[in-house]
């Protein structure tokens, strides 16, 4: 199957069965490689439709507190590109899970992007998300992702003008971005109240599926979201959980079970909310 394939794939199959999408963030290596491995595992047995595999970094500047400590330790546990793409290519025999390498434009640049384009497709990497490449500098990126059939995602922020956000909206494939806050990531007690008028204005400009993340860290918040996008995105409150549990062992319970928990809500708000599909975009 073609990389690309996995993620249209997944949609469409979370649109015929009026779901939506969730997609936790876990940074590849916290803490350790093996750990993530198993990690990702657990997770597309516990109900995740898509993973997002953060790639640590040094100067991670859209991440807050949690998050940073997550990157810095897969930093500290030698996750670089070349491990990831290393453990990414031993999945692919255990799960066609879509997998995103989710991260910032210095790891890539140092690797090459044409040599991490051909490399990632190899190993079996569906998207990308570089968080501080804006789309008019990323065509040294697009350009070897498109021809190794690797999506590449952008980040919309809520105080994109729309002009704005139908020029990324071209640019990108796979899925929308939608960042859910302005600010880092981490957990928030409240939503965003005009969420759902962004959500309606940015489909008056694409047929790309929205996800939305960045404070979103409960299975109510995830359900809210859920009745609103295409995919739900959740990430500092995993980087917790495995701060905490990977000293207790219980890592893999603790994050499978949020994320379990997280799925099920979503399922369930999307069933009593039958506006909620209607909202659906093509992809």
């Amino acid at each position: 199957m073609a990389a690309a394939n996995r993620i249209k794939k997944k949609f469409a199959e979370l649109k015929a069965r009026g779901e939506a999408a969730l997609i936790p963030f876990i940074v590849a290596g916290d803490p350790d490689l093996d750990t993530t491995r198993r990690l990702v595992l657990e997770l597309d047995a516990r109900g995740a439709d898509m993973i997002e595999l953060g790639v640590p970094f040094s100067d991670p500047m859209a991440d807050g507190p949690a998050n940073q400590r997550s990157l810095a330790r897969g930093l500290g546990a030698g996750a670089s590109l070349a491990a990831i793409l290393s453990m990414v290519s031993e999945l692919r025999a255990h799960t066609q899970i879509p997998l995103i390498l989710f991260g910032y434009y210095n790891p890539i640049f140092h690797y090459g992007c044409q040599r991490l384009c051909a490399d990632a497709a190899r190993a079996g990497i569906d998207g990308m998300l570089c968080v501080d490449l804006p789309p008019e500098e990323a065509d040294e990126l697009k350009r070897p992702a498109r021809a190794n059939g690797i999506d590449i995602i952008f980040l919309l922020a809520p105080t994109t003008p729309i002009e704005r956000s139908r020029k990324i909206a071209r640019s990108a494939s796979g899925f929308l971005y939608y960042v859910a806050v302005t600010g880092v990531t981490g957990a928030r007690a409240e939503l965003d109240t005009n969420l759902a008028s962004h959500m309606r204005e940015l489909r008056s400009v694409t047929d790309l599926p929205l996800g939305v993340g960045f404070g979103i860290s409960t299975p109510a918040q995830a359900a809210e979201v859920a009745k609103l996008a295409d995919a739900v995105v959740v990430g500092s409150a995993i980087s917790l959980l495995i701060e905490k549990h990977a000293v207790t062992g219980d890592v893999l319970e603790a994050v499978g079970g949020l994320v379990g928990a997280m799925k099920t809500a979503m399922n369930a708000a999307r069933r009593a909310d039958p506006i909620a599909n209607a909202g659906d975009a093509n992809g």
